[in-house]
């Protein structure tokens, strides 16, 4: 779609969402012109509502020792890039390694594809504790991950960020910290909106309406609520980007030795993977008497099947070569930027106030989310007899014969054949009843709530147009039909051997020499696509209360406790023929449960001289991985009105999750270099199986800050917090590669993992579990900045700054070398990530300028970077002649304005993200030449709408 075309639509939308606004007949609407809070600006907000501040101590006027950012309704609405909420926390510095659909293309077999699940400190989303109301929702895959894209958008006042541990508050899961997403539960009116979005390149086209209604009844005693949405996004399936097309990768260096001082590695531009073309490129052929030769060699097949003589340019190693006929290789062209997203959500509550001490409530909400990407060609390598029709068609029989020719193997892309694809549908229902309120007992006001919630999510996932290997050999294998054939089919005609002795198999033969080739059959028999259906349950009772029993000298001490039950099960069907035999996928359904029974105690007790002691402990008790004490220390000291200091020491846990102990069989398709087979490229088939044995990884966390809030400088704020979290007995698996080589060292107990498959494709078979082996640290610091100042009149100028630098992202599982992944931009996250904002306000107009970016960092922190003079190149420290990545930043730009019609009114507004249109910064690898978790791959974006609201 281009940009005109979608102006059009746009306005009609914008247009038609306006009318109904101003045909209203009351309305008014929040200029968005504030930012992410800290915590302090809305420690008293919690009114009647219990909300996360890293505490389950409910009393006016306390301050978590744990840091906590909260990002308001208004500041998403100024600064989200997209309609879609995780894109705007996903640019919060605290959070890095998010799940997100531009990211999960590869994720085929996983199931997590499409989703949005947000990680904090790099840590991965199942050390994220993500809540609704402070309460847990049911996960959007099997690993446990919540896809926020299911909560009720068009409610949410506020995102709580607690970045700390928090599991004696919480439980389970709340190692990084835990990310709340709050509804305005007392929502009054109607409010709505209507927008639509669409990249600079004509690609993108999105559009989504929301809207939701509140109303009291019963004299203010009741309350009803309920909102819907409706989301759209088109896919960017084909990257045809100019910065994706420069060839820019790590080759292995040809003219490397261990003793000549060269870099093994060496990262260039105009680079292609030969071995590996679109129409299949000839890699060998062997002898009718034995042996092998390179007559054919770089022998490739281009459009209708012509022959050419790849270039291979001026330097060329077992699989790349850089110059020449580089180009050729498209995998870097047929993969995808982002995804295509339809969603649809509704939600509804309704509570009533009994009598005075209880309030109770029910909520029911679906959501429904259906996705799908380009994950990319499918690689591979086939084997033709000497007699295969296509391949005489070609060459013709005369070359053959002349060279003596027994088989010929081919490289191939699957230029014919179409991209695989992620397609997977989600519905996720989810009930809650419960009852809230306080009462006066023993003298002190005791605030309680309690609840029963009941969530299911039911999936149905599909690697889409994917190689089936047995079809997929069969149909290679194709020769000319012999006269009196039992097909019936005339003399001379192209037919799967196979069919000539089972003439009811439905073999179509496949011509993989060349593009435009492939007729449509030979396609459908030898693609198809693997699906799964799955579900997942949970059910959560829980109860709290919170009291203030007595007072010391230093005023009162507060009490909190309550306990909790849970239960998570899956279970899945697979029909048989989806079970084996796929390139990727070979699905298989999983069944398991595991339930747990929690009770905790916290307590905040002040010391006088401005010092609060805040402590926490939690019983935990897995049917699965046993039982567990976790605790939080926390001290807050505030010797003067202007400054604050906070300290916290915690222990916290994750426990494995249904996929880590139940997993029937996931898989990915790859390639390795094989240590046996002279280092060449060679592809697997990884699978891997749960571990009902894993028990629960424990974390100790260290948090300390200072906030000062001068009273000089009325308006400001600013705070200074560092993490260290440490993680024994993480759960991890040793993956492939490592399995091969530690086997090729001579490690017996790891040569029982993989098999091979002659002439198969792929040719490795490896078997892989999860243990309880690794260690993971993280360490650093968070800063947040803010002031806000009058300049004229009713106008206020807001600015804002949040960052955060990652010292320390550490692993070590004991075999494999440990990786230190912070400031390596290429695969682990950067030292900085920091976003800056400035708002000004008018109140009938608001402009808001925001720069977000990262620091540059290295590709890697394991190479050694050196051009000549080189030390020995290892496995834990290869040698490398550049091993840098830049920085970027990016600019993005707010306008919202207020229309008035008398009483009524409404806010257009329109966004630019990436305002100056900044590539992003290439990535030496192939596919996908960036790093999508913190780089913008999308260009210049706008989104334009309406939104409105009437009390």
């Amino acid at each position: 779609m281009n940009t005109r075309l979608w102006l059009e639509r746009t306005s009609c939308a914008s247009l038609a969402a306006l009318a109904f606004a101003t045909l209203a007949p009351a309305a008014s609407a929040q200029t968005a012109s504030t930012d992410t809070q800290q915590a302090d600006e809305v420690a008293d907000q919690s009114d009647t509502e219990l909300v996360v501040t890293g505490s389950r101590i409910v009393r006016d006027g306390f301050q978590s020792p744990t840091p906590l950012v909260v990002i308001t309704e208004e500041a998403i609405r100024a600064q989200s890039p997209s309609n879609n909420l995780a894109d705007y926390i996903n640019q919060m510095p605290a959070v890095a390694g998010s799940i997100r659909p531009a990211n999960s293309r590869l994720a085929i077999s996983s199931g997590l594809a499409g989703i949005n699940a947000i990680s904090l400190r790099n840590l991965g989303t199942e050390r994220t504790l993500v809540l609704l109301d402070g309460r847990r929702s049911v996960g959007s895959s099997i690993t446990g991950a919540v896809d926020i894209n299911d909560f009720p958008q068009a409610l949410v006042k506020s995102v709580e960020i607690v970045t700390g541990g928090a599991s004696a508050a919480y439980g389970s899961d709340a190692v990084a910290g835990v990310v709340n997403f709050a509804l305005d539960k007392k929502f009054t009116g109607i409010k709505g909106s209507a927008e639509s979005g669409i990249t600079d390149e004509g690609e993108g086209f999105n559009y989504a309406f929301s809207l939701a209604a509140g109303k009291s009844f019963a004299g203010g005693r009741g309350h009803i609520l309920v909102s819907g949405e409706v989301a759209h996004r088109d896919g960017i399936f084909d990257m045809d980007r100019d910065w994706n097309q420069t060839g820019y990768r790590t080759i292995t260096n040809p003219a490397y030795t261990a003793t000549n001082g060269q870099p093994q590695n060496l990262v260039v531009s105009k680079a292609g993977t030969y071995n590996q073309l679109p129409g299949g490129v000839i890699n060998s052929a062997t002898l009718r008497g034995g042996g092998s030769t390179t007559a054919l060699n770089g022998t490739y097949f281009g459009q209708g099947g012509s022959i050419n003589k790849y270039n291979f340019g001026s330097i060329t190693n077992t699989t790349t070569t850089v110059g020449g006929d580089w180009a050729i290789a498209d995998g870097q062209r047929r993969i995808g930027l982002d995804s295509s997203d339809d969603r649809r959500t509704v939600f509804g509550r309704l509570s009533y106030e009994l009598f005075d001490w209880i309030e109770i409530f029910g909520e029911a909400s679906y959501g429904w989310h259906h996705s799908v990407f380009n994950a990319g060609p499918s690689l591979g390598t086939a084997t033709l007899a000497s007699d295969n029709a296509y391949l005489i068609q070609t060459l013709g029989q005369a070359t053959l014969t002349n060279l003596n020719i027994n088989t010929v193997t081919i490289g191939t892309s699957g230029g014919d054949l179409p991209y695989r694809k992620n397609d997977n549908t989600r519905d996720v229902q989810r009930y809650v009843f419960g009852g809230e309120g306080g009462f006066a007992a023993l003298g002190s006001d005791i605030r309680w709530d309690g609840y029963v919630q009941y969530g299911v999510t039911k999936t149905h996932e599909v690697a889409a147009d994917i190689m089936n290997t047995a079809r997929m050999a069969l149909a290679t294998d194709a020769v000319f039909a012999p006269a009196g054939n039992a097909l019936g089919v005339a003399a001379g005609t192209i037919v799967c051997r196979s069919s000539l002795t089972a003439p009811t198999n439905g073999c179509v033969p496949i011509n993989r020499l060349g593009t435009g080739v492939a007729s449509q059959a030979a396609i459908d028999y030898v693609t198809g696509d693997p699906q799964r259906y799955q579900t997942f349950k949970q059910t959560v009772a829980g109860l709290n209360f919170s009291l203030n029993p007595f007072a010391t000298w230093a005023g009162p001490v507060s009490v909190s406790f309550g306990g909790e039950y849970r239960r998570e099960e899956v279970s899945g069907s697979v029909e048989t023929q989806y079970r084996t035999g796929w390139a990727v996928g070979n699905f298989l359904p999983t069944f398991g449960s595991y339930h747990v029974k929690e009770a905790y105690l916290e307590t905040v007790v002040p010391l006088g001289l401005g010092i609060e002691f805040n402590g926490a402990v939690r019983g935990t008790d897995y049917s699965t991985s046993g039982y567990v004490t976790t605790w939080k220390a926390g001290l807050t000291w505030q010797p003067i009105d202007d400054i604050r200091l906070r300290f916290t020491r915690s222990r916290d846990i994750r426990a494995p999750n249904l996929n880590e102990l139940y997993a029937a069989g996931t898989s990915r398709t790859n390639t390795l270099l094989d240590p046996f087979n002279n280092r060449a490229s060679t592809q697997y088939l990884e699978t891997t199986t749960g571990n009902p044995n894993l028990k629960a990884e424990v974390a100790d966390s260290l948090n300390l800050g200072v906030v000062l809030q001068p009273s000089f400088l009325p308006g400001f704020s600013f705070s200074v917090d560092g993490f260290d979290i440490k993680v024994k007995d993480a759960i991890g698996q040793v993956r492939a590669e490592e399995i091969l080589n530690r086997c090729y060292q001579g490690l017996q107990e790891y040569c029982a993992s993989f098999t091979r498959v002659e002439g198969g494709s792929p040719a490795l078979l490896v078997s892989v579990s999860p243990f309880n082996f690794s260690n993971v640290h993280t360490r650093g610091l968070d800063f947040d900045a803010s002031y806000r100042v009058p300049v004229s009149g009713a106008a206020t100028v807001t600015l804002r700054g949040l960052a955060t630098y990652y010292d320390t992202s550490y692993t070590n599982n004991g075999i494999d070398a440990p990786v230190e992944a912070a400031g390596a931009n290429g695969g682990g996250v950067p030292s900085w990530i920091y976003r800056a904002s400035a708002t000004l306000d008018t109140g009938d107009f608001a402009m808001t300028f925001t720069g977000r970016g990262v620091s540059s960092g290295t590709i890697a922190n394991s190479y050694i970077v050196c051009t000549s003079g080189c030390p020995a190149s290892t496995v834990a420290n290869p040698t490398i002649n550049s091993n840098h990545m830049a920085g970027a930043i990016y600019f993005d730009l707010n306008l919202t304005q207020t229309i008035r019609m008398g009483t009524k009114e409404a806010q257009l507004f329109a966004t630019a993200t990436n305002l100056f249109d900044r590539d992003p910064v290439l990535q030496p690898t192939t596919g996908l030449s960036t790093n999508a978790n913190y780089y913008d791959v999308l260009g210049r974006t706008f989104r334009v709408g309406v939104r409105f609201a009437l009390k």
